[in-house]
């Protein structure tokens, strides 16, 4: 059975530093291009950052770029996004997914306040 699990969120200060992790089991994440997504409270869920099969290229949304950066490990079948310089408003649940889309897994939460 095909899934997706993140891991790495928690409660840091604004200013702070996280690194988000994406494993897969039942299939690899090698064969995708893959991106980290995020749902804030009553908010929909959207793509901020995507990385291509080839680990060539990388999208970011503007609200994360030079704050943020995705890089996979094909070695351990993970995919990661470092974040930096976090804001209260990048509080949001962070999902991972491949294109085409898996069964999402249940995110990791990432929690920005002081």
């Amino acid at each position: 059975q095909s899934q997706l699990v993140e891991s790495g969120g928690g409660l840091v200060q604004p200013g702070g530093s996280l690194r988000l992790s994406c494993t897969s089991s039942g299939f690899s994440l090698d064969w995708y291009a893959i991106g980290w997504f995020r749902q804030a409270p009553g908010k929909e869920r959207e793509e901020i950052s995507c990385i291509s099969d080839s680990n060539t290229s990388a999208y970011y949304v503007d609200a994360v770029k030079g704050r943020f950066a995705i890089f996979r490990d094909f070695a351990k079948n993970t995919l990661y996004l470092e974040m930096k310089s976090l804001k209260p408003e990048d509080t949001a649940i962070y999902s991972c997914n491949t294109n085409p889309p898996q069964t999402w897994g249940q995110g990791t939460q990432v929690t920005v306040s002081s």
